[in-house]
């Protein structure tokens, strides 16, 4: 077996120090991997079986953590061993220093670093521009395997943060929600889902079921980058097309950029903040799966918020078409997440995330009290995986949709907004929702071509400012105030 350096296991006192010996180790496995696939795509023979291991940190304490209690994360729940895998320090460096740092002032006790015994999976470790399938014949591919560590769905399963993980005796209990191949996993999925590599997603993130919102937000960008007073610095684009703003000078690799010949299943678009502080968008498309899918794969990043700003259909007469609607509660018939999170687990409203949502509307309104209330409902919100459940037959039977949502109060009908704010309290995203009455169909007001134009026109902009300006307001608070105590469980992971 050819395997990469090991190097054992080393006690700091400095966060900064802990890092760099990730990064040593991390660097050094993704080398070898890479320098022995060059040689093995180059047609020489390999003699045994390549090997890299992830870096991983551990923490050894005896007593409880007297932290902070406003912060809901950055200590271990008791005694005992805890342990993750890390993956990708260049990415994470500013996310791994923090949680190292809050970990070494609660517990003062020595972080752990060394090569740990899960293997890096070939795919990976190849670079983000190179195509690994595409330099080797059949038979050289199928070999692979027998070289090669490849992706063991085993060591991917979100069982942390599903709350069902049991460590086997003697294992430490998890440090973080996700592993290092969980994490790598998501990050070559958001690459394929969104064209656009993960360094350039930002720490809010905002989703929509439709192309008007995207279009309205690349004319945004493009018109930010054109203000030299922006708070922006740069546009990204599917096939990561780099902007910069006004007056900045290009950055190594946004040369690099391509448009693509078709656009991704789910394109996202940046506008680049400092430190990532800024927006990304996402059209996810029609329907839960997709909400499920990229919330999946985004969640690893641990952004600061997401928010769903879509369409919906009004549910009550007194709606107009145009007025928007203030998630505080959902109805989870969306069905992708019901073993993941079963149906009995409810999903608060964020109270931070609200007030800054209705601040917003009222920002970009500039209406207050009575009038603000006239165009905004906070209510229920319904998420359903049948899009045609309005023509299902016995429209008064006690089993339709019908009777179930006004059972439930709900005001408004969508298919993702459920699905994405399920998501963000399963994997502590904090998360919130604004959508904007597009029909009533209950009421005989179903979409047609002129009302659809007229309402897009009217309103897509107006929606897409208040989601924009919720960021704005989001990005005032201090992150250990967005990552609420609400999205923690008894036993949690110490990284956020």
């Amino acid at each position: 077996m050819t395997n990469a350096p090991f190097i054992a296991p080393t006690r700091f006192d400095d966060p900064a120090a802990a890092l760099a010996r990730v990064r040593e180790i991390y660097d050094g496995g993704i080398g070898h991997l890479r320098e022995q696939l060059r040689r093995y795509v180059a047609g020489e023979r390999l003699t045994g079986h390549v090997r890299a291991c992830y870096p991983f940190v551990r923490v050894r304490t005896s007593t409880v953590a007297r932290a902070d209690s406003r912060l809901s994360y950055g200590f271990v729940a008791g005694p005992g061993v805890y342990e993750t895998t890390l993956t990708r320090p260049d990415l994470f460096a500013r996310y791994y220093l923090e949680q190292l740092t809050l970990l070494r002032e609660n517990h003062g006790v020595e972080l752990e670093v060394g090569t740990s015994t899960q293997p890096i999976p070939l795919h990976f470790s190849v670079g983000e521009g190179d195509h690994l399938e595409g330099s080797l014949d059949p038979a050289r591919r199928l070999l692979l395997r027998d070289l090669f560590d490849l992706p063991d769905l085993g060591a991917m399963d979100d069982g942390i943060a599903n709350g069902t993980h049991e460590p086997a005796p003697g294992e430490p209990q998890p440090l973080a929600l996700f592993t290092a191949p969980r994490v790598d996993y998501s990050l070559q999925r958001l690459r394929h889902y969104t064209g656009t590599t993960p360094g350039h997603f930002q720490n809010f993130v905002l989703f929509t079921n439709y192309q008007f919102y995207i279009d309205e937000f690349v004319r945004l960008g493009r018109e930010a980058m054109a203000d030299p007073a922006s708070p922006y610095s740069a546009f990204v684009e599917p096939g990561n097309v780099v902007t910069r703003r006004s007056g900045l000078p290009a950055e190594p690799g946004d040369e690099a950029g391509r448009e693509p010949p078709r656009l991704p299943q789910m394109p996202a678009y940046h506008l680049v903040g400092p430190e990532d502080g800024g927006i990304t968008m996402i059209n996810i498309g029609v329907g839960p799966s997709n909400a499920k899918t990229i919330t999946d794969h985004v969640a690893v990043l641990r952004p600061h918020a997401w928010l769903m700003l879509g369409h919906c259909a009004g549910l009550r007469n007194s709606q107009q078409l145009g007025d928007y609607v203030l998630a505080h509660g959902y109805v989870r018939e969306d069905h992708v997440l019901d073993e993941e999170l079963p149906l009995w687990v409810p999903i608060p409203p964020l109270a931070e995330v609200q007030l800054a949502l209705e601040q917003a509307v009222a920002e970009v309104s500039k209406l207050s009290g009575y009038d603000l209330k006239r165009i905004m409902r906070t209510g229920t919100v319904a998420s359903t995986d049948n899009r045609n459940w309005e023509l299902l037959p016995g429209r008064n039977a006690a089993t339709t949709p019908e009777r179930r949502f006004s059972q439930s109060r709900a005001v408004a009908l969508d298919m993702e907004s459920a699905t994405i704010a399920a998501n963000g309290f399963r994997f502590r995203v904090p998360y919130g929702t604004l959508l904007c009455v597009s029909d009533k169909p209950l009421h005989g007001e179903i979409k047609l071509p002129g009302m659809a134009n007229t309402f897009y026109r009217e309103r897509v902009d107006q929606h897409l400012r208040i989601g924009m300006r919720a960021v704005e307001l989001l990005r005032e608070e201090k992150p250990g105030r967005l990552h609420s105590r609400k999205l923690r469980s008894f036993a949690e992971v110490a990284f956020q």
